[in-house]
């Protein structure tokens, strides 16, 4: 056997341990050879090649040397000039000859030895085979003009004084100089703009122009004029500016011809340079640039990152953002991958935009484009999705990668993130906030189905007012403090919108509570004690509160909260604390005592007001209070006067567990009053829990009403039955509430937001209203899923318009199919959203209506005053009909100043739950609820009831005529109770009419409406033929009522219609109401009204109800005695008050 250590010689030294240690020199007679590996040729030419051109530092200092040399040599010629005596005698004598000092001639050989023995080196060490190649380049033909002749003069002296044009060495500096600014580049790793590099060519080609054109005439004109440098500057200056004074010409003919040169020359060169500068302008315009490193490190700015920029979008952003008044002095800096719009450059050359907006044209993957707009610096950047894209996936993927790429590049700079679907929210969990579009769309719709109008709610509250502000006197005169409102409607002769108007202007803010003039004197109170006497004393509605160390927010966590000084106090009013000025009440009073007894526009006596002040409850005596929605007073319930109202118990300080009446809603005992039989068959068809099953990644838990059963699919199907049921429409499952319609093209992960606040714990079993898909909306499907007595329905923006050639009919489809719901179901209450806001004005849409024609006038008016919400006083936009998602993007931009909006938001909207966090839900003002008559005592009744807080009230009222127009003479006020008393019985005989051919089945009614429709334009003719002639309102008058008959008309022609059809479907046409429309009223918002507001019958008031899991009472009240019903609008509520 081999032995293989004989064999295998031994490592050195430095690879064995061992021998390292005994000192082992062995290793010395190996004849193993070490190699040592360059990077480049190890030769003398690589060397100094490597010195001279490759290294970026040691080339930059020798192109820097040459650059000096030249600028040398061309100063050493300038000095030649000056010292050259003025010449005499033969005048050709001197254009060769000059006069030329020892020590001048030393330098200026000295500068040519050095510059040709660059120049020859430099040729070597570039040398590529072609030799031809290096001798026949300009900068070394005139290297060699410039430095021979200053070398050969060294062996024939005689020749020291020969002229030698070596001002053309300014030429060599500007091509050293380019070399240099290359060299600089390379040497600290980053790149100048090309605009800079062109400016700095153009300025060096000009000024090496003029240069030589001075020293050459002045050179030439020797044998002439004998003009001085000066002369010869002041002649080029004139010459190349086109002026032409003609007092300086050259005389000689050497001299003509050199100018005839340059000028050639400059005409050939000149606009060359001009037009690469004006290519690379227009290029840098269209790409935006640079953010400049200076500005980005002494002032502040955002990024705004879109795939495509829109006007809309544009200004949106810019209005919201640029309302707060600690971000005036804010850049932002807009990256977006697309070419400016025209409509975008427009508007930011406007001086208001120009200064404080860049667009930067680029890519939010390229760390060059982030470089640009200086992401590491950013305040913040804000990445908005493409909701115009036809796949909405994709535009997420994009925002996704935008989000990866920022947060890579810039690490601590804060995301705030728009995405589309839910199902991609968790890909970006990193981002400071994110708004998910479809989660709030979804959840808007369906607590627009609970809690009327809360799209306008929300976005209300969320909108930045920037209108004109005035003093709110009834809180100046009440409470001494100067508040501020929005002055949007203050300009219209309607009341309803002054109201709305100026309650529009409420936002939420925040506060530390020590730091408070409205909270800091409730510590150690219960948080409904703090709310109801602050808004009793300041008009601010406290909402909620976070502890120090806590990051979640809770809404109206009870009257079992006790207040902390170090809480952070959310509210909701006009304007945040810091802009308000208080009175001491000394002053007040003594302001008030000068006045007139009666308190401005509240008629409430100003001794009732101040001793309403204290903690006792609150029981004024004048009934003379003003009604919130008109001039008009309201009468007090009969017997008022004489019996003194019942009384209203005070808000303890901290909570007593008996005097809360809070609804047990984990009791099924107490939620519904059912007999026994149908309380078991409930409890065993409904239970209480969490879903089992989540659609997508990133949805939050919610504790909802669950069937103990899963149902099979086939018996989700509406239309169609199966082996368990042989139900085919939804009248046969003779549901007990009224349907829910949702209207959508397709039924994607959204739909849950839709679905769960629908089915919250807290809603009592007996108000869940049955749910209808509607993936297709023909009539004849409309008609089977209930249309005829459904609550509400849902129609959802059709995602496959929304890519429309133009972008304002994107909503088109949903605009036009929204229109044919409500001209055949004119009672049905729908709801849809829209991707422009513009488009509201669309919705519900009547040409020739007076009154919608002067809402038109009113948003053009409010919109030329600044308004950020013109559409605000369209009625479906107040009424809750309709809202636009992306009003919501101003929750993305607010967050950048309020961080905690985002998160209020959900919580209203149930999209997340917090424990001890209450919900958003309404009740119902009745008849029997008058006696409360105020909002203000509305608020103490809650809090100290069930410890509910209003934060708001949903008022409809009937739309009423001018005071012009109801001045009418008698004749026609005979004449429209005449022609309403003819259009009543034609309604008392068509509906009892229809009711026969219901019961008997036998025959149609299609050939009757031809002829109701033929006598009502007879009567209508009739009628203005009868009447004589009158004023121009009365004949206006005269044809809206033929505008009435003719629209009463066409609806009884679109119900027969339906009504046809439903027969025809084997349906019931039993609940169809074909006349009852809602034109004759409108409805609005009131957030934080007043507390002398007036309240009205069918009031809808917001409650923030506190959590009833976050404790158990101990007694379980009656329902009649408690407020614990949460309804929508057309639902009687129970609440005893």
């Amino acid at each position: 056997m081999v032995d293989l250590e004989s064999e295998v010689p031994p490592l050195p030294p430095r690879y064995r341990f061992r021998d390292l240690l005994l000192g082992d020199q062995g290793w010395q007679n190996d004849d193993r050879v070490q190699v040592e590996f360059y990077m480049n040729e190890n030769t003398f030419k690589e060397r100094l090649k490597l010195f001279f051109i490759k290294n970026q530092r040691s080339s930059l200092r020798i192109r820097l040397f040459n650059f000096s040399l030249k600028v040398l040599s061309c100063l050493l010629y300038i000095i030649r000039v000056l010292l050259d005596p003025p010449p005499q005698g033969n005048k050709w004598y001197h254009i060769f000859w000059v006069t030329r000092c020892l020590p001048l001639w030393g330098l200026q050989v000295s500068v040519a030895l050095i510059s040709l023995f660059e120049t020859v080196l430099l040729g070597y060490l570039s040398y590529k085979g072609n030799i031809w190649e290096q001798i026949l380049r300009i900068p070394f033909i005139l290297e060699i003009i410039n430095a021979v002749p200053f070398i050969i003069s060294i062996f024939w002296p005689s020749l020291r004084n020969l002229f030698i044009p070596v001002f053309l060495n300014c030429w060599l500096a500007k091509h050293a100089l380019e070399n240099m600014i290359n060299d600089l580049h390379r040497a600290i790793q980053r790149t100048q703009s090309a605009m800079f590099n062109q400016v700095l060519i153009l300025i060096s080609t000009l000024l090496c122009l003029i240069f030589t054109c001075i020293c050459g005439i002045q050179h030439l004109e020797r044998a002439g004029k004998k003009l001085t440098l000066f002369d010869s500057l002041y002649f080029c200056i004139v010459t190349f500016s086109t002026v032409g004074f003609g007092d300086v010409t050259p005389e000689t003919a050497l001299s003509k011809l050199f100018v005839v040169i340059m000028i050639c020359v400059a005409l050939v060169v000149l606009p060359i340079q001009f037009e690469q500068l004006a290519f690379l302008w227009m290029e840098r315009q269209k790409s935006g640039g640079n953010y400049s490193r200076h500005r980005a490190q002494t002032e502040k700015h955002v990024v705004l990152c879109v795939s495509s920029l829109k006007i809309d979008l544009l200004m949106d952003f810019l209005n919201e953002f640029y309302a707060h008044p600690r971000l005036q002095d804010y850049y932002v800096v807009i990256l977006c991958p697309t070419e400016i719009d025209v409509q975008v450059r427009r508007v930011l050359q406007i001086p208001m935009w120009s200064q404080r907006v860049i667009y930067l044209q680029g890519s939010a993957l390229k760390d060059q484009d982030l470089l640009r707009a200086k992401m590491d610096d950013a305040e913040a950047c804000f990445i908005l999705s493409s909701r115009c894209e036809v796949d909405r996936t994709s535009s997420d993927h994009q925002t996704i990668l935008r989000a990866w790429a920022v947060k890579d590049f810039a690490p601590n700079c804060p995301l705030y993130v728009q995405i589309l679907k839910p199902e991609n929210k968790f890909h970006i969990k990193f981002a400071d906030h994110v708004v998910c579009e479809e989660e709030f769309k979804y959840a808007m719709l369906a607590l627009n189905c609970i809690c009327p109008a809360t799209s306008t709610l929300i976005t209300l509250l969320v909108h930045t007012s920037r209108g004109q502000t005035a003093p709110w006197e009834p809180f100046k005169q009440l409470t001494g403090t100067k508040q501020t409102l929005n002055r949007e409607g203050q300009q219209s002769p309607e009341q309803w919108q002054k109201m709305y108007g100026r309650c529009s202007g409420n936002e939420v803010y925040h506060i530390i509570m020590e730091e408070s003039t409205f909270f800091a004197e409730y510590e150690g109170k219960s948080f409904t004690y703090a709310s109801f006497h602050a808004h009793k004393k300041f008009g601010v509605c406290l909402i909620g509160v976070r502890r120090e160390d806590n990051k979640n927010i809770l809404l109206n966590p009870g009257p079992r909260y006790i207040m902390n000084a170090t809480d952070t106090c959310f509210y909701i009013n006009i304007t945040k604390e810091e802009n308000s000025a208080f009175k001491n009440q000394d002053q007040l009073r003594r302001n008030n005592a000068s006045k007139s007894f009666y308190h401005g526009p509240s008629r409430l006596p100003v001794h009732s007001i101040i001793a309403s002040m204290g903690t006792v409850a609150i029981d004024l005596q004048d009934t003379s209070c003003r009604s919130a929605s008109g001039p008009n007073l309201a009468l007090p319930p009969e017997g008022s006067k004489e019996t003194r109202r019942p009384s209203i118990a005070p808000v303890l300080e901290v909570a007593d567990t008996s005097s809360i009446q809070t609804c047990d809603l984990l009791s099924d005992q107490s939620e519904d009053e059912t007999t026994p039989d149908e309380d078991i068959s409930t409890n065993l068809e409904y239970a209480k829990g969490y879903p089992p099953y989540s659609p997508y990644i990133g949805s939050s838990p919610t504790f909802c009403h669950l069937l103990h059963e899963k149902i099979p699919v086939c018996c989700l199907r509406l239309d169609k039955s199966c082996q368990h049921n042989y139900y085919e429409d939804a009248k046969a499952y003779g549901f007990k509430n009224k349907l829910i319609i949702v209207a959508a093209e397709t039924a994607g992960n959204g739909l849950y937001n839709f679905i769960v606040p629908l089915r919250a714990y807290y809603r009592p079993k007996k108000e869940l209203n049955p749910i209808v898909l509607l993936l297709d909306n023909p009539l004849d499907d409309l008609l089977r899923c209930g249309v005829t007595f459904a609550a509400n329905m849902v129609v959802v923006d059709k995602e496959s318009t929304m890519s429309a050639e133009e972008d304002y009919m994107a909503d088109a489809k949903t605009i036009v199919n929204v229109q044919t719901l409500f001209r055949l179901f004119s009672s049905l209450s729908i709801i849809t959203e829209l991707t422009h806001p513009a488009n509201m004005r669309f919705m519900q849409f009547r040409a020739k209506d007076c009154y919608s024609l002067a809402l038109s006038k009113l948003e053009k008016k409010e919109r030329e005053r600044g308004s950020n919400l013109a559409f605000m006083f369209r009625l479906p936009f107040a009424a809750g009909r309709v809202f636009s998602i992306s009003m919501l993007d101003t929750l993305l931009y607010q967050s950048f100043v309020k961080d905690y909006m985002i998160s209020i938001t959900r919580l209203l909207l149930g999209l997340d739950t917090t424990p001890g966090s209450g919900f958003l839900c309404s009740m119902k003002i009745t008849e029997d609820d008058l006696w409360i008559r105020t909002y203000a005592r509305l608020y103490q009744k809650l809090c100290s009831s069930t410890g509910d807080i209003p934060i708001g009230i949903y008022r409809t009222e009937s739309q009423k005529l001018r005071t012009s127009e109801s001045r009418e003479t008698a004749s026609q006020s005979q004449i429209s109770i005449s022609v309403e008393d003819w259009e009543d019985t034609k309604d008392t005989k068509e509906q009892s009419h229809h009711r026969n051919n219901h019961r008997n089945s036998t025959s149609s009614d299609q050939s009757d409406h031809p002829l109701l429709r033929r006598k009502s334009m007879q009567w209508a003719r009739r009628l203005s033929r009868k009447v004589p002639k009158h004023s121009g309102k009365t004949a206006e008058k005269i044809n809206q009522q033929r505008l009435n008959l003719y629209r009463r008309s066409e609806r009884q022609e679109l119900a027969e219609l339906v009504k046809n059809r439903m027969k025809h479907l084997g349906l019931t046409t039993v609940g169809y109401d074909e006349m009852n429309d809602r034109q004759g009223t409108l409805s609005y918002i009131l957030i934080n009204p007043s507390p002398d507001t007036r309240l009205e019958v069918n009031d809808v008031v917001y409650l923030i109800r506190p959590d009833p899991l976050a404790y158990l009472p101990n007694t379980a009240p009656s329902r009649k005695s408690s407020i614990c019903n949460t309804t929508g609008a057309d639902t009687r509520e129970e609440t005893q008050l």
